[in-house]
């Protein structure tokens, strides 16, 4: 799994951290997804198509996104504080 580009919400994106296109396995590819913090933690989202979901998670796969995700946020932060 792999993280094909990134981009961290900007201020007042409400609960959404950051949107992104992975790789999920070799030649499966999601784009537009989203990653929101919620009550219950992390969330993973694709993005919709005619009001219903264009993909979804197996939970184990939209936690591995997930962390994956946060520390890759957590990086860019820490390397704009520094800059």
């Amino acid at each position: 799994m792999r993280i094909l580009s990134l981009k961290v919400a900007p201020p007042g994106s409400g609960n959404t951290l950051a949107r992104f296109d992975a790789e999920i396995a070799p030649g499966i590819k999601a784009y537009g997804l989203k990653l929101v913090q919620s009550q219950s933690g992390l969330r993973v989202f694709g993005p919709s198509i005619a009001g219903g979901s264009a993909v979804t998670f197996a939970p184990e796969i939209a936690n591995q996104l997930a962390s994956i995700i946060e520390r890759e946020v957590a990086h860019n932060d820490e390397r704009q504080q520094a800059g």
